[in-house]
């Protein structure tokens, strides 16, 4: 009996080693494929992809602004100066990212990724299409998920995709103010963040690896320039010339940006520029065209221009308002580059927008995850192109993008 216990005990000694022998062959197994995996990601080429309207998906940045000097208290400045929105604006640049975790450096191929956006669009699906054509080349496990723009929602979704374990989580923040319990919290449990698309508060950036996306900021620092320069040539002599803005939705970067980032830009490049409005209607035509036409009967022929945050559905009303009233002496430029706001540039009825790729946007947000996953240096933010979109050039941005 007790040599029988003894063989058994023997046999179970000898299946334990073996068993520990193949778990150690198996993690120098893994130790190789971890190499061969990083070697076969770093020759993913995924420059050579193109977005629906046949311009590269990853588009090299024409960003070349220099960050300036934080100002003691940004807060302290009027709204009209630009440095008032600077830690809006630059959020990013002066982050204390000590707690983000350092790249394993094992290759993207075949890591999973949770891509978590603001809400349901044609620019959403857009953007999410970018991001998977940047995925499928790196054979990550992809899975969107869309709060359909309720924060709360979007809470929930953020403990899911913690709870699910992936390798990384990209998030769009709905509102830049609460953006920083969000990082943090997925800091905390340990998964890699990139944000992307709408700027956090500064404070959220202490979490993540990088903020990725347009530079609203600046791509409307160009525009309000344009905008400007083809005011004072309708307008010229004019001791003051009134705008008003239709605003994104309150809360994201988009609703700064876009407003009152013309508005500081021209305090100081076009000061007889005045704004006589700006109200936020939300993504109906409608809406829009009941606050356009209420402008029009209210400041009569003193409103010489808008700006609107969006080229689609605002732009819409815009000028369908402007249309009804008879005035064709009103200047609208917008935030696009969605097909009815390039068919409104070609029939002459926006005289610009933004070239806002939405598949740009989802695509340098993973191309710029499966570099961290690469070992690949990451700056602190990744702008994408800019651009200015007028009747000159808008056939070469067909067909759209959504």
């Amino acid at each position: 009996m007790k040599r029988t216990i003894t063989l058994i005990a023997a046999a179970a000694l000898s299946l334990s080693l073996t068993g520990f022998a193949f778990a150690a062959g198996g993690q120098q197994a893994a130790g190789g494929d971890v190499k061969g995996n990083l070697e076969a990601s770093l020759k993913v080429d995924t420059s050579v992809l193109k977005s629906a309207d046949n311009q590269l998906l990853l588009k090299p940045s024409t960003d070349n602004r220099k960050v300036p000097a934080r100002p003691a208290n940004p807060d302290a400045l009027p709204e009209t100066d630009p440095l008032h929105w600077y830690d809006m604006e630059w959020a990013g640049w002066n982050a204390n990212k000590s707690a983000v975790p350092a790249s394993p450096k094992t290759g993207a191929i075949g890591k999973k990724i949770i891509f978590i956006v603001h809400g349901d669009h044609p620019w959403t699906t857009a953007c999410t299409l970018g991001a998977k054509k940047v995925a499928d080349a790196y054979s990550m496990t992809f899975k969107p998920m869309s709060p359909n723009w309720d924060l709360a929602v979007q809470n929930q979704m953020i403990d899911q995709a913690i709870n699910e374990r992936p390798d990384m989580i990209l998030l769009i923040p709905l509102d830049a103010k609460t953006a920083p319990q969000q990082a943090r919290k997925i800091n905390q449990a340990g998964i890699p963040l990139i944000l992307f698309n709408t700027l956090p508060s500064a404070e959220a950036m202490n979490y993540a690896i990088a903020w990725t996306g347009p530079d609203d900021f600046g791509q409307f620092r160009l525009l309000s320039r344009a905008f400007a320069d083809e005011l004072r040539k309708r307008n010229p002599g004019a001791k003051e010339i009134g705008v008003a803005y239709v605003q994104h939705a309150p809360g994201g970067s988009p609703y700064f940006a876009r407003c009152f980032g013309p508005i500081s830009e021209m305090a100081g490049y076009a000061p007889e520029i005045k704004t006589l409005d700006k109200q936020a209607p939300g993504f109906e035509a409608d809406k829009t065209m009941q606050l356009v036409s209420d402008w029009l009967t209210r400041f009569g022929p003193s409103l010489k221009g808008i700006v609107a945050a969006d080229d689609s559905a605002q732009s819409l009303g815009i000028s369908e308002a402007l249309k009804k009233a008879g005035r064709e002496d009103v200047l609208v430029v917008a935030a696009g580059n969605s097909k009815q706001g390039m068919d409104l540039v070609k029939e002459g009825k926006i005289f610009a927008i933004t070239y806002q790729t939405a598949e740009g946007d989802g695509a340098l947000a993973v191309a710029t995850a499966a570099d961290w996953f690469n070992g690949k240096e990451i700056p602190m933010r990744k702008n994408l192109a800019q651009h200015i979109i007028t009747k000159k050039d808008v056939d070469t941005f067909y067909p759209p993008q959504w």
